[in-house]
């Protein structure tokens, strides 16, 4: 085998358990491939090459004794808002630059008891707000197919080390779409769970009632194979759900004859880049053909769903961000006077402009006496998003959507005007709102070779069936076994 960083989660797994490659060559081929690519893409903030070595080194004994996982000796990369025991996690920010983790995520945790081997921390948005990994304190990543265009975020790191071959899967986060759009623009996999399906311990929080994390990978098997890993209920977060944890991988042949899926108006605007619209009506076809029966419906609050979000969203990272002031852990600014103006230097020297602008427009919308006309009534509006949904599920399986209304954008386009890059995450954020399940899955090609991005969304905690959905086209089609040139 020349170059083991092609293959697939299962695939690699197949060659381990063969004993026909060990985990430590695999890790080690793989770290040659981030030291070969990571100067020009960025995809990682820190590389733990020491760590994974020793990862590895131990899943081969349990590999020797005959053990097998569906992760087992697998180079994996995490989100550096995942908490690491041992190893820096910034956030992607100066404020917690130094900051190492003192325990591990659940997630984390579970990936590793599983014998997963951790290659780095992904470079991502800082704190996770953003949609292009150009709010980063660290770097702005590339996307490999083009790196003159960004990579989506805020999980950007995440999908570009899984497309560039850096890591044979990754976790990431999911607040608005910052799994599935970033999926979308580098041509992976990518899935965000039901609200309380995966564990939020150990992550550093955005906005607390609609933060998820998720799996990307090169295939639905992949993203499968690590869901499968992380999902679960745990004690040490109140809001994960106590429900069976179905075996997602062994699941994913059933097919879609007789699935009722629907197409919602609302995700067919004016301004569409009309080759992203053309490939998921196409994928939508190629959904018929394999006997699934297709609608149209409607999800008419959908149009309040980027202002409702921006309202909640900052609102909690106002509050959730309050703690990082120089006290306990991170940065401090050490000359000066008194304890105030400690707090508003640090905070002014620690965090980047589009969050300062978030904990603004947040503190605002919970300040006495816009509380009830902005929160609140967001709150209101967010009910009523999620009983879209729910009429819609009533006579449906599945809905099909675009990811985003245009492939990846050029480096540096939208940065000048948040409100244009808030738009970008308009297909993904109803879902965060309802607190649904939703994958992404390549569906095509632009013409300028860049990916397009299919949305697979479920009702809440069947993301077996939405896995099941999107391996269905996956395994019709080719666009998943396109890689971005070297």
């Amino acid at each position: 085998m020349t170059d083991p960083t092609q293959l697939s989660i299962s695939e690699a797994s197949k060659l381990l358990l063969r004993r026909e490659i060990s985990s430590v060559e695999l890790t080690k081929a793989t770290l040659r491939r981030i030291r070969a690519t990571d100067e020009t893409l960025h995809s990682f903030i820190s590389v733990t090459e020491e760590v994974a070595l020793e990862q590895a080194q131990r899943a081969d004994v349990r590999l020797t004794r005959g053990e097998s996982g569906p992760v087992l000796g697998i180079p994996v990369g995490i989100k550096d808002v995942i908490l690491t025991k041992g190893v820096r996690t910034t956030a992607g920010s100066r404020i917690l630059e130094n900051f190492i983790g003192p325990y591990d995520a659940t997630v984390t945790r579970r990936l590793f008891d599983a014998g997963a081997v951790c290659v780095g921390k992904l470079n991502c948005d800082e704190f996770a707000m953003g949609s292009s990994t150009e709010n980063s304190a660290y770097a702005m990543t590339r996307n490999p197919w083009d790196q003159q265009r960004v990579p989506g975020g805020s999980s950007g790191g995440s999908a570009a080390a899984v497309a560039a071959r850096q890591c044979f899967g990754s976790l990431g986060t999911d607040t608005g779409g910052s799994i599935r759009q970033p999926a979308a623009f580098c041509g992976v996999a990518g899935l965000k769970p039901t609200y309380g399906r995966v564990s939020r311990y150990g992550v550093i929080a955005y906005a607390s009632s609609l933060d998820q994390v998720g799996p990307l990978g090169r295939t639905v098997d992949d993203c499968a194979r690590i869901l499968g890993v992380i999902a679960g209920h745990d004690g040490n977060d109140s809001t994960s759900v106590d429900l069976p944890v179905p075996n997602y991988a062994d699941g994913l042949g059933a097919g879609c004859r007789g699935l009722r899926v629907g197409i919602p108006k609302e995700y067919f605007v004016e301004g569409m880049q009309p080759e992203v619209e053309q490939a998921v009506r196409e994928a939508v076809m190629q959904l018929e053909k394999l006997g699934a029966k297709v609608s149209n419906v409607s999800l008419p609050h959908t149009e309040y769903a980027v202002p409702t979000y921006y309202l909640i969203a900052t609102a909690e990272a106002s509050s959730n961000l309050a703690r990082y002031d120089g006290v306990k852990y991170g940065l401090r600014e050490a000359e000066s006077e008194g304890l105030l103006t400690m707090y508003q230097r640090t905070r002014a020297a620690g965090f980047g402009t589009e969050v300062k602008r978030r904990i603004m427009l947040g503190t605002y919308a919970l300040s006495a006496g816009y509380y009830d006309a902005y929160y609140l009534k967001a709150q209101k509006v967010r009910t009523l998003i999620r009983r879209d949904f729910e009429k819609v599920f009533a006579e449906q399986d599945v809905i099909v959507t675009p990811t985003a209304p245009t492939t990846a954008f050029r480096v540096g386009a939208m940065m000048s005007d948040p409100l244009q890059m808030y738009l970008s995450d308009i297909f993904t954020i109803s879902i965060n709102l309802a607190g649904i399940p939703g994958m992404v899955v390549p569906c095509g090609f632009d013409t300028s070779g860049l990916p397009i991005g299919l949305q697979v969304v479920g009702r809440p905690f069947e993301e077996e069936r939405v896995l099941q959905t999107a391996y269905a086209y996956e395994q019709a089609t080719e666009w998943h076994k396109r890689q971005p040139a070297d």
